[in-house]
């Protein structure tokens, strides 16, 4: 299976998905209901827009695949620091997908985490003001770091030499964004149909155990199904997307208890249907390392 497989079978459930919503919009009743499938179709409408720009960046090159992440990395990093600014970071946003882009794989591992991390509080320190010193630099290198080295791993697999997959990184890079969304989806779907108990009720209200279990299985068999777009084995797919699939709802767990220690439903706007940039990549921000690891220490030559 190819890339174009796996865009043609987005692009199928897309358009499965906008009729189901449009004739669930005409069918419902209640007033619940009417809310639920509206939200529903809000972010269908998103999918179209999201799945759009990142499938029209796999198709023309890995440059635009860099350069879209590096756009992503730096709204979503905007949003977390709304209230601090910190142009540094954009200098090391462009330096990190630069070396992505480059290939090197040394300098991309070690720059945020190591030079980032040292460079942030002796800038802070020079300038003097001992404000809350620890909280605020602590604030810029864990964003740097989630916000731009963390999501910076999806269009790191394209670096990837696989034996026996020549050519198709692009189409693991889809693969692996298509596995993560979908579990996204799935969890919110079955939340809405079945969810009852509440995994993190002061954290995320709306995130429930039958949610939680129905996403991540449903997700799994998926990335299971389409283990031929992939150079794993059937059970191989299987045990990677459970592991991306868990690490990408802890990961939004995480991001969730962040806004509400900031008293807001959503990191921004600009997503309509799906709240803010953050709010959309949080999952692949935490699985992206994940998936990447596991892929260059077991496939990679």
């Amino acid at each position: 299976m190819d890339l174009r497989s796996l865009l043609g079978i987005t692009l199928e459930a897309l358009v499965i998905a906008t009729v189901a919503g449009q004739i669930l919009r005409r069918a419902v009743r209640s007033d619940r209901a009417r809310a639920t499938v509206a939200n529903a179709n809000l972010r269908i409408a998103a999918w179209w827009v999201l799945c759009g720009v990142v499938g029209t960046a796999t198709v023309l090159g890995s440059g635009v695949v860099v350069a879209v992440f590096a756009v992503f990395s730096c709204l979503a990093m905007r949003e977390l620091l709304s209230l601090t600014p910190a142009w540094s970071f954009f200098a090391f946003t462009l330096a990190q997908y630069g070396l992505v882009w480059s290939h090197q794989y040394g300098m991309f591992s070690i720059l945020i985490p190591v030079c980032a991390f040292l460079y942030v509080p002796v800038r802070a320190a020079l300038a003097g003001n001992a404000d809350r010193f620890l909280e605020r630099t602590a604030k810029v290198c864990w964003g740097l770091t989630v916000c731009t080295y963390c999501l910076s791993h999806a269009p790191a697999l394209l670096m990837l030499d696989i034996p026996g997959y020549a050519g198709r990184d692009a189409t693991l890079l889809f693969y692996f964004l298509l596995v993560v969304q979908a579990s996204d989806v799935l969890q919110y779907l079955w939340g809405k149909l079945a969810g009852r108990r509440p995994i993190a009720p002061r954290i995320s209200p709306n995130k429930t155990w039958e949610g939680f279990l129905g996403g991540v299985i449903t997700a799994t068999a998926l990335g299971t199904a389409l283990y031929r777009a992939t150079p794993f084995r059937p059970w191989q797919a299987a045990a990677i997307c459970a592991t991306i699939t868990l690490v990408g709802f802890a990961g939004g767990l995480a991001m969730s208890a962040i806004k509400r220690d900031r008293g807001v439903k959503d990191f921004g706007t600009l997503v309509v249907g799906h709240g803010g940039v953050l709010d959309r990549v949080d999952s692949l921000c935490f699985s992206a390392p994940i998936f990447f690891h596991l892929v260059r220490y077991f496939y990679a030559a």
